[in-house]
């Protein structure tokens, strides 16, 4: 009896056992996975690829099950969001880009890195499109059609020839984004036709209508629906098949360590031309002044960190000329004045130099002209006003020391005849003379050996 009530008790715990291990098996499961969240506001550029790059690295070797990369963007660069989808397409590990959060958008470049992802994912409230490439150098937006139509026949062929090279550039930019989009899209089969318009005539696009279309794979109102939608979703990375499994999975925040604060701050154009000018600065008054230390040191690490920030920007470097040349000007202007005429011109060009140093009208990769109206002013009165003070005093005659005592008036304080005592800036000095000189006599002072003063009589009836 006991042995038969002792058997049945271990086959109950046995069962109970049995049903609870897929449970525990499955919240452990849960547990070890891990889903990588990243965080992009702003404009894109190359302190986000360094950030996007080497978070991408960190979730492959904790071997995440997804990456989440939450966007609220205006675009940005072409170079930096090229770099980002690159990373994303060759990623080992699945990629969501999830517009976020109630207000947001992914312009231009935000459009492109969606589409390249795995999974496309917006919250309510958001929007994505125009992804027009911003023109470089200064071209014009693609001309609709019939806009030229009305315009006055008498225009010079050289200008019709110059609107016809600009109109095939803008081609050129503008085809090759669209078959760029359009082979993102085929990547993960969104729409490529919307993804043209997108390209071609800026178009937008809201949550709900993008979802209908598809052009995003999910419409999410938080990271956890998010991740409850994507939950048993099938991708295709690296060009295998994976489904996803994030229900339950623990999510980590990674945010952009010190080097990318850094890249972040020197990069911003407003920081790099900053940088650079007080680096020329430094260095021009280390030089004009050797030995002071502390501007030639202050300007040799800010125009190095100006030279890295800037290699990573699109600068127009006949720009970076008109500023050299501005500066070159200024200082021309204190050592050898010219009524204005080369402070003025180096003005013109430092301004001019200034506003087309940056080869984007991209949002937030220009600087800002109040910035560029303070550093000309700063530099009018340093170069101008400072150094040529300084010049100018280098130039005056000599108002210390012992050269200043040749050529000046002293009085004998007693008769002598060789040598004896005057008495010049209130200070008595042995002196030697060829005449022989009487108490009070007015004497100038015609040379020095060693401390004795060389003198001669002014008028030997002067006396005081």
């Amino acid at each position: 009896m006991m042995l038969s009530q002792a058997r049945s008790a271990c086959l109950a715990l046995l069962g109970i056992a049995a049903l609870a291990l897929p449970v525990l098996g499955q919240g452990a499961d849960e547990a070890d996975r891990l889903v990588v969240g990243l965080t992009v506001e702003g404009p894109i550029g190359p302190a986000v690829q360094d950030y996007v790059e080497r978070s991408l690295e960190t979730a492959d070797a904790d071997r995440a099950e997804l990456v989440v990369i939450r966007m609220d963007t205006p675009g940005g660069l072409d170079s930096s969001m090229r770099g980002i989808v690159k990373s994303i397409t060759n990623s080992p590990v699945p990629i969501a880009s999830y517009v976020a959060p109630t207000g947001a958008r992914a312009a231009s470049a935000g459009t492109y890195i969606l589409y390249a992802s795995h999974i496309a994912a917006m919250a309510p409230g958001t929007n994505l499109g125009a992804a027009t490439p911003v023109q470089i150098g200064g071209l014009s937006p693609p001309t609709p059609p019939g806009k030229d139509e009305g315009k006055q026949e008498g225009k010079a062929d050289k200008d019709a020839d110059a609107a016809e090279s600009g109109n095939a550039m803008q081609h050129k930019i503008v085809n090759d984004a669209v078959a760029y989009i359009r082979g993102l899209a085929q990547l993960h089969d969104r729409n490529a036709d919307w993804a043209e318009q997108a390209v071609r005539e800026a178009a937008s696009i809201p949550a709900a209508e993008a979802l209908k279309l598809n052009v995003i794979d999910i419409v999410a109102t938080g990271m956890g629906d998010l991740l409850a939608q994507a939950d048993g979703r099938e991708v295709e990375v690296q060009g295998e098949p994976r489904t996803l499994r994030t229900a339950g999975a623990l999510i980590r925040q990674i945010e952009p360590d010190w080097r990318s604060r850094l890249l972040s701050v020197i990069t911003n154009p407003n920081v790099a031309y900053i940088l650079m000018l007080v680096g020329i600065y430094g260095l021009i008054f280390e030089f004009s002044n050797p030995g002071a230390i502390v501007p030639g040191t202050v300007g040799a690490i800010s125009l190095l960190l100006a030279l890295y920030a800037l290699q990573m920007l699109p600068i127009n470097y006949a720009g970076m000329g008109l500023i050299l040349l501005g500066v070159a000007l200024m200082i021309a202007e204190a050592f050898a004045p010219s009524f204005g005429v080369l402070g003025i011109g180096g003005v013109v060009a430092f301004v001019i130099g200034s506003i087309i140093l940056m080869d984007t009208q991209v949002p937030g990769f220009g600087i800002d002209i109040s910035i560029i109206i303070t550093f000309a002013v700063l530099s009018v009165l340093v170069f101008v006003f400072v150094i040529g003070m300084a010049i100018r005093a280098r130039r005056h005659p000599v108002v210390s020391g012992l050269d200043e005592l040749v050529g000046g008036t002293a009085t004998v304080l007693a008769d002598f005849q060789g040598s004896g005592s005057v008495n010049i800036h209130s200070e008595t000095w042995q002196a030697s003379s060829a005449e022989p000189l009487q108490q009070g006599q007015r004497v100038r002072v015609t040379g020095i050996d060693g401390l004795t003063l060389r003198v001669e009589p002014l008028d030997s009836s002067t006396r005081e």
